[in-house]
């Protein structure tokens, strides 16, 4: 095969046994890879009614045919299970180097099933690969455990792991890779926990093979030009301040959630935004694998409370732990990132379930001790010691581990909880970006923006400026974007090659780059109409299990506070986001009956009937 590898790697962590399988032509094509991989193993595999910590659940860790071969951004790879935190499945992507490596070594994926009696790890050197003691290394920090095995297997190496917080079964632990590139979201680092699985390490020294390698080098060399052109006007200011460089447009577009979602704007955002942080604390860029933009931020903070040395923030960990805490203090929320990267947790939901604490402290619901005094607004030294609780689950740590959900319902206020799906928002309000509302509650993992992210539109202008308030015809867009998304999250592209490609094209976003690089690739001459389907087949999929898992239309919804709530502040005041008027109109775009529910119909197009559990 071209582009793919051609293997999958099939890990019985009960019996200790591991076994190759080759890759099907016809998934490789139909669900491309990564993202469409995962849902194409999942649903074929996995109970969708089995407990997400049990042994029954199976994980997947899929490349893409992109992932490795020198087009831009394309560094990825994915983790799909079932969550622990929702109860549906995951896609949780990461970059860095580690998926190239994996691609590298021969394996276009990896499926885990079982539980192992006592903590391995896989170890994986150009095609062979062996189950290996962890014993030592559990309890170990991400970043510990990440220098001793490179120690052990090869100096060169590449790490994926998970930290306490997995071990213990955090409900939002994340998997680490390269040390602070995180699959953070919905707890897949958790389900690993859950199957003594402390790591997986890789060395490959392979090349992906292309079908036709000059085809691809001419059409890259264009496509890192165009990049190249525009090095200090990457879309969002990605190369000069990083994704924390949003924060200045969600302020003054009043879409900056704060104080649990009770605001779009905070009085403190100029301390936390991103020039401030490039100002302040900024060692340098860091980029992924095959990335031009190179958004990462490698930062030191010389402070005696909050001091130290690592990756990140992004925007996200800003917007939750920064301005939906009320906490203006950028040091504080640094550390308490570092934290999150060195225990293995995902800084969204971490920083937005201590912003639901605060507000159910504020509120007289919560009265026990959590920090040792009152849990108060923009505590800063409270969020990094409650961070850092969570990972251990000591004190109140052990119920912030559980999540916002089921916090705020065993006191009573699940209301109080930002989430759809019970998974935490990312930080864009949709009472001021109305198709974000509605990508939230369709999104299959739940609260979050990289399942198709109308935000580029809405709030940036990309590919085209459309009034954020306005949300009459957002469903079309909103599915186009979806669709556009699986399809790179299936690639091994990053969401932001697209961001620099659409710029001042149209609404209707087919993805013609995407298609020319994996046909170079790959060689499988996908036209425009067959990769448009692939993503409609992927989402779909995922659709058909969720269904199974018991989820339906009334899961599709947002906190009261978002739909009936106005707005009290900013551009978007007196604005409540209109879900249900959306709703209609998006399943019917995807060909799915008026409960949400895909129908035969939808399913036989896209082939998808006769499979499944």
């Amino acid at each position: 095969m071209h582009g793919w590898m051609g293997k999958i790697l099939r890990v019985d962590l009960t019996r200790g046994r591991l076994r190759e399988e080759p890759l099907e032509p016809k998934a490789a094509k139909d669900f491309i890879g990564g993202r469409g991989f995962g849902i194409h193993i999942l649903r074929r595999e996995a109970d969708p009614g089995c407990d997400p910590l049990s042994a029954e659940n199976v994980m997947v860790m899929a490349t893409g045919p992109l992932t490795g071969t020198g087009a831009p951004t394309g560094a990825r790879y994915m983790i799909m299970t079932k969550s622990p935190l929702t109860g549906a499945i995951t896609c949780s992507n990461a970059g860095g180097r580690f998926p190239t490596e994996l691609k590298q070594a021969g394996f276009d994926a990896l499926i885990f099933t079982g539980k192992a009696e006592q903590p391995v790890y896989l170890w994986i050197e150009d095609g062979s690969a062996e189950l290996r003691d962890a014993n030592h290394l559990w309890g170990k920090t991400t970043h510990a455990t990440t220098d001793m095995l490179r120690s052990e297997t090869d100096a060169k190496a590449r790490v994926a792991c998970i930290g306490p917080a997995g071990e213990r079964l955090v409900r939002f632990a994340a998997v680490m890779n390269d040390k602070d590139r995180a699959a953070g979201r919905s707890g897949v680092g958790a389900v690993m926990g859950s199957k003594n699985l402390k790591a997986v390490v890789v060395r490959g020294t392979g090349k992906v093979a292309l079908a036709d390698p000059e085809r691809f080098k001419a059409f890259n060399q264009e496509t890192i030009a165009r990049f190249k052109a525009a090095a200090r006007e990457t879309p969002l200011g990605l190369t000069i301040n990083g994704t924390a460089g949003v924060v200045i447009t969600t302020q003054h577009l009043g879409v900056l959630p704060t104080k649990n979602w009770q605001q779009g704007t905070f009085s403190g955002w100029e301390q936390i935004h991103g020039e401030t942080l490039s100002a302040k604390y900024l060692v340098r860029n860091k980029a992924c694998y095959a990335c031009p933009i190179g958004c990462g931020r490698i930062t030191r903070v010389e402070d005696p409370v909050f001091g130290g040395e690592g990756e990140g923030p992004e925007y996200e960990t800003i917007y939750a732990m920064g301005s939906n805490c009320m906490v203006d203090n950028l040091a504080a929320v640094i550390k308490a990132n570092y934290i999150c990267n060195e225990q293995g947790l995902d800084t969204i939901t971490m920083g937005a379930t201590i912003a639901c604490a605060m507000e159910l402290v504020d509120k007289g619901f919560l009265q026990e001790e959590t920090v040792g005094r009152p849990l108060a607004w923009g505590d800063g030294e409270a969020l990094v010691e409650l961070t850092r609780m969570t990972a251990a689950r000591e004190g109140f740590g052990d119920r912030l581990a559980e999540g916002s959900y089921r916090l705020a319902a065993s006191l009573g206020h699940p209301e109080l909880a930002m989430v759809a799906k019970k998974q935490e928002f990312p930080g864009y309000e949709p009472r001021g970006a109305q198709a974000m509302g509605l990508a939230y509650a369709t999104s299959p993992i739940g609260g979050s923006h990289m399942r198709g992210d109308p935000a580029y539109f809405e709030l940036f202008g990309i590919p085209e400026p459309v009034d954020p308030l306005e949300w009459r015809g957002k469903a079309k867009i909103t599915k186009s974007f979806q669709d556009l998304s699986a399809v790179i999250d299936s690639a091994g592209l990053c969401i932001f090659f697209a961001v620099r490609n659409l710029a001042g094209k149209s609404l209707d976003v087919p993805p013609t780059g995407i298609r020319e690089y994996l046909n170079a690739a790959t060689g499988a001459d996908y036209t425009l109409e067959e990769l448009i389907r692939a993503g409609e087949r992927i989402i779909t999929a995922e659709r058909q299990f969720l269904i199974r898992a018991g989820f339906s239309r009334r899961d599709d919804t947002l906190p009261a506070r978002l739909t009936a709530e106005p707005l009290p502040d900013g551009p978007a005041k007196g604005m409540v986001c209109h879900l249900e008027e959306m709703l209609d109109e998006y399943y019917r775009e995807q060909n799915w009956s008026e409960e949400g529910i895909p129908t035969a119909e939808r399913l036989a197009a896209l082939g998808l009937e006769e499979e499944g559990r």
